[in-house]
């Protein structure tokens, strides 16, 4: 009798504390929209002082380790001292200390804390990954940045608790010569417990299992995020990647595999195109015969025209698109307003795998024109200003700090942050155009290095993609658009000239493609172009068109290095030493004309 009564008092006091568990983790949980909003507008007013004190923060946490004694600050933490004693300075200064760190030599190198997980860049801007250091404090800001744009986009467009169809995927993590876990920035982010905790909390956990987000075939993941998207999807209520470029790959391959898609659904048995067992467990959970879910999303593709207004019409609780849309993101906003039909396309934040710099907290602006504002208490922040006037004798105007910006003026961004980098060059240009209280709103402009250049002329992304967009508009008239676009710099022929490639979707005639072709080298509006194409000290423009499925490839190849899906950049300018992917454009180019405009 005793020992029943001691038994059921132990089970007793078992369940009470799984309870208090389960309890303690739904107050973690709780997340107050408003409260985020406070915390920011408190921050955001006195952004000076808050810089100061990040500064001081990050100096004290780090001012011992081998890089800060290099520069001699000998404990000193304020801006001047700061400015003074640490040089600007890019990637390729900072990669040996990290090559050192990644080898376990020097952990501490630059950082006070060893760091003990890598990031890997895209690659796609430098033709390879750079290696970048991740620690808590990023993912803390990120956690920061999601919980602040998700407020102020919860005033807005307020959602219940609902599903998000995230079109994700995490590439292998791997470990490196010194035992340190590296993969990328989104994989890194994705496989941290407080990534999962916090869409949980934003009541808008991901559809998908671990399994279909961390399989290792991207192709299967993608086809079974879909699926998981159509078994639920009416508890969809946002649909988002890293990128838009992901949304819209995402969309096209539906175009492909619905019908597919609709049998899966029907019989309750998963296509043979996926192999990985891990991916086929995990769905098998979740698929069973439903034929009235199958009709009704083959009812509503069948009453679609030329595919507009898919994702409202398959997912009818969605509030809206969420990804990055800015910069070589805006080339896929026309095929993505396609598919959304009549739901709003609201621009993710602001940053890069170097760390975060602002949140999205205007989100009713279109993504041409978002803006970020800049958390001050994320890391410290400097602007090299862009005007012609304050770069002089080919010296660069000093900087300024965060809220010395000026309203319409074009900055480089100098990042001071807690995971060892300081005073790095992120490469970025940005106006500002605004200000939210005492921080500045910043657009993003593009990458300051040149795409294009041969002889004294100067063309960016920027200038490459409002020329693709004219010259696209000519082909819009058929009905025909463009899929995908890079390009490149031949200097091998005598004068040099510009190659832009072209994936499109149908097979126009010679004589508009050779239109299009003009319209390009007439668009590079830029003084040095237009004078060197004058005097022939640059050859006329070439457009090669590539086979369908072109780009598709250069993907394969990115992600065969290691990079994820949802943080792949189309690289806009292939650079000389990026071999295999100028092989297959060159393999892959099927039509060529050279521009009669000059």
């Amino acid at each position: 009798m005793c020992f029943f009564t001691e038994f059921n008092r132990t089970c007793l006091i078992s369940f009470l504390l799984i309870e208090l568990v389960k309890m303690l983790e739904k107050m973690e949980e709780r997340f107050d929209p408003e409260a985020v909003i406070e915390e920011f507008e408190t921050l955001s007013r006195d952004a000076g002082r808050v810089q100061r004190e990040t500064l001081q923060k990050i100096l004290d946490e780090n001012g011992g380790t081998e890089y800060m004694q290099r520069c001699g600050l000998n404990g000193r933490s304020d801006p001047d001292s700061f400015k003074a004693c640490v040089p600007i300075v890019s990637h390729s200064d900072l990669e040996p200390y990290i090559q050192r760190i990644a080898d376990g030599n020097s952990p501490c190198a630059l950082t006070g804390k060893p760091i003990t997980t890598i990031s890997l860049s895209s690659g796609t801007t430098q033709g390879k990954p750079k290696f970048v250091p991740f620690n808590d404090e990023l993912m803390e800001s990120t956690m920061q940045i999601y919980k602040t744009s998700f407020a102020y986009r919860n005033r807005e467009y307020p959602i219940g608790n609902g599903k998000a169809l995230q079109f994700i995927y995490s590439s292998k993590q791997f470990k490196t010569k010194g035992g340190l876990a590296a993969g990328t920035a989104t994989t890194n982010v994705y496989r941290n417990a407080q990534f999962k905790k916090t869409m949980r909390a934003m009541q808008t956990p991901c559809c998908s299992p671990d399994e279909v987000i961390f399989g290792p075939d991207f192709h299967q993941s993608l086809y079974c995020h879909l699926l998981c998207g159509l078994i639920f999807r009416d508890e969809v209520q946002v649909v988002s990647s890293t990128f838009a470029h992901s949304i819209v790959h995402a969309f096209r391959t539906f175009e492909q595999v619905w019908e597919e898609l609709v049998t899966d659904i029907r019989e309750g048995t998963l296509s043979s195109r996926i192999t990985v067992p891990s991916i086929r467990a995990a769905m098998g959970k979740l698929l069973e015969p439903n034929p009235e879910l199958a009709n009704t999303i083959y009812s509503k593709i069948s009453g679609l025209s030329n595919w507009y207004g898919l994702i409202q019409e398959l997912f009818p609780s969605t509030k809206y698109i969420y990804g990055i849309m800015t910069g070589s993101m805006e080339p896929y906003l026309k095929k993505l307003r396609h598919y959304a039909g009549e739901l709003p396309l609201l621009s993710a934040d602001y940053g890069s795998s170097e760390g975060w710099i602002g949140a999205n907290v205007n989100p009713k602006l279109t993504p041409e024109v978002a803006t970020f504002a800049v958390l001050p208490n994320i890391g410290y922040f400097e602007f090299i200003p862009l005007r012609e006037d304050l770069n002089c004798q080919g010296q660069e105007a000093k900087p300024v700090e965060l809220t010395d910006v000026k309203i319409g003026e074009e900055y480089e961004i100098l990042i001071t942050n807690f995971a060892g980098l300081y005073r790095y060059r992120l490469g970025d240009v940005v106006k500002v155009k605004g200000f939210h209280n005492s921080t500045p709103e910043l657009q993003f402009i593009c990458r300051r290095n040149l795409l294009l250049t041969i002889n004294i002329d100067k063309n960016t992304e920027k200038d490459l993609q409002l020329a693709v967009e004219a010259a696209a508009q000519l082909l819009a008239g058929e009905k025909l658009e463009v899929v995908d676009f890079t390009s490149r710099v031949d200097l091998l022929s005598e004068p040099g000239h510009y190659v832009v490639f072209w994936e499109i979707s149908g097979d126009p005639q010679d004589e508009l493609l050779q239109e299009c072709c003009n319209c390009l080298d007439r668009s590079f509006v830029d003084a040095g172009y237009l004078s060197s194409r004058k005097v022939r000290a640059i050859g006329p423009l070439e457009l090669r068109i590539v086979r369908k499925g072109t780009f598709h490839k250069i993907l394969d190849h990115y992600v065969g290095l290691g990079a994820a899906v949802s943080q792949f950049k189309t690289p806009r300018c292939v650079g000389p030493t990026n071999n295999t992917v100028l092989q297959i454009l060159s393999v892959n180019a099927v039509r060529s004309y050279f521009s009669t405009a000059y």
